[in-house]
């Protein structure tokens, strides 16, 4: 149970939560300015084991992986190495879209922006074999559904084109680039991006679904590590409490520029 007086019944809410969800378990943690107030865990990492949840446990943090990716690109901005305002092919010629249009003025930021005018096309990703470059080279195929910029419209393929800028960019993989610039500086030394490495951890969250809105049931992990750059990572509350530390710092981390 959390100690800070400001926290009182934080264990009482997080369990009733909990069971009104269904839900296996939950790591939290609360940081104020720099530093962690309070890191958790509530529930079962193992349901049917009855094995606790930690601060350390590993979940997957879904679609939370693209502000890396997204701050990978801040950083080569600001070393001078890319612009978000020119067309991407600038910077990755492989990259082709449905028309020319696009292919001629769609920038980084507005891939950032979702701003694209294409749809998800989650389909042609979800569940695939595909290689990264197999899923980039997709992208030529999905028909916009709005104008360019016309409006908002969630896509991941965009958020996967930016790790492979990156990658063509730095000459490393978007794992490389994650682990030095991110994950290291920050001591986030649970984290990964790959539920193949997941799996070794023996202080993971195994996947859950609920049947019959009722019943806990397991179900296998799904390997994304295509799609990485869109939301592959897996972490816990004690690492992403100091990706967050940063974030409200200013980009600082012990008083270091990280972002």
């Amino acid at each position: 149970s959390p100690t800070d007086p400001r926290l009182k019944g934080l264990d009482t809410f997080v369990n009733k939560v909990l069971k009104d969800w269904h839900s296996a378990g939950v790591s939290i943690a609360v940081v104020e300015k720099n530093k962690v107030v309070y890191t958790g865990g509530f529930g079962y990492r193992d349901y049917e084991k009855k094995l606790p949840v930690t601060a350390t446990t590993l979940f997957a943090i879904g679609s939370c992986s693209k502000a890396f990716t997204s701050s990978l690109l801040g950083m080569l901005e600001k070393e001078g190495k890319v612009d978000f305002d020119k067309p991407v092919r600038n910077y990755l010629p492989e990259l082709k879209f449905y028309n020319e249009h696009l292919n001629n003025h769609v920038t980084l930021r507005d891939m950032m922006c979702h701003r694209t005018g294409l749809p998800r096309h989650d389909y042609s990703w979800y569940g695939s074999k595909a290689s990264r470059s197999e899923l980039l080279s997709r992208i030529e195929y999905q028909e916009p559904s709005a104008e360019l910029r016309e409006k908002w419209q969630y896509n991941n393929f965009m958020f996967l084109a930016q790790g492979v800028v990156v990658e063509k960019l730095t000459g490393k993989s978007w794992e490389e680039n994650i682990r030095e610039r991110i994950f290291k500086p920050l001591g986030m030394n649970s984290t990964n991006m790959s539920v193949i490495d997941m799996e070794k951890s023996a202080d993971r969250s195994l996947a859950y679904t609920v049947k019959d809105d009722s019943i806990i049931n397991p179900i296998p992990y799904l390997n994304i590590d295509a799609i990485g750059p869109a939301g592959s990572i897996n972490s816990c509350s004690q690492d992403m409490a100091n990706w967050l530390i940063t974030w409200i710092n200013s980009g600082k981390f012990n008083g270091k520029e990280i972002i």
